[in-house]
């Protein structure tokens, strides 16, 4: 049984968590701002008391109607996502793994009926932090925007990565402002696609996510800085700029 008054969050003692925990199964959409400032601040830092939340989180999450499941499912997967890794010892993944479970199979579940991009890659995110899968399970968001910036590493302009839905491009000043110089982006074909790439192209598309999937390839491509024509791999340079 969990002694929530041994625990904190960020406010302190967690002896208001299950009082908060429960006002939170009443209303996920109204209450979900408070729990994430008690659980996870800015969604990059997570307590101990966030950690016992999780089993609670699973419950709540199997008796939620699909309106209401994603407010439960982005809550759990914020504060997984502070985990330290498997490979730690202790990590909170191998000491929750089994409402982890829990919490994967229904987020794996809920994925297709996500219908905005933004949703589903949030909800995307929120499946690969269940499995512990590290940076990219922040680092999707460039997505359904269209846009990552990140830094050439030879020359140290900033280079605005331009993903979809219309072109494909890199560029080192701001292109929604005037005509600029563009580097077309050079995708990895879809045929030679592994890992975890492949593995996010195939679901989006399974998923109707078409726009969003055919972004992908161009996101585990390559670019030429448009300063000094040095060629970059895009998603080193997004993870090299990833900071938790």
């Amino acid at each position: 049984m969990t002694v929530w008054s041994t625990l904190t969050d960020a406010c302190g003692s967690a002896e208001h968590v299950p009082g908060l925990l429960d006002r939170f199964e009443a209303d996920p959409s109204g209450v979900w701002s408070e729990l994430m400032d008690h659980l996870c601040p800015q969604l990059d830092i997570a307590f101990p008391a966030s950690y016992a939340a999780l089993p609670r989180l699973a419950e709540i999450a199997s008796a939620r109607s699909p309106e209401d499941l994603t407010w439960v499912l982005l809550a759990a997967g914020a504060i997984a996502a502070c985990s330290p890794g498997l490979s730690e010892p202790d990590s909170p993944l191998t000491v929750y793994s089994a409402p982890l479970g829990v919490l994967h199979r229904l987020t794996d579940r809920h994925l297709s009926r996500a219908v905005e991009a933004e949703e589903y890659v949030n909800l995307l995110q929120t499946l690969l932090s269940f499995e512990g899968v590290e940076i990219w399970d922040r680092c999707l968001d460039g997505l359904p925007t269209g846009e990552y910036e990140v830094v050439c590493p030879y020359c140290g302009v900033n280079i605005f990565v331009v993903i979809g839905p219309d072109d494909y491009f890199c560029c080192s000043d701001d292109y929604a402002l005037r005509e600029v110089e563009r580097s077309p982006l050079q995708p990895v074909r879809t045929q030679d696609l592994d890992g975890l790439p492949r593995r996010l192209f195939v679901r989006a598309m399974a998923d109707g996510q078409g726009s969003l999937a055919h972004g992908i390839p161009y996101l585990f491509g390559r670019a030429a800085c448009p300063n000094c024509g040095t060629d970059l791999s895009v998603a080193e340079r997004v993870v090299a700029g990833w900071t938790p």
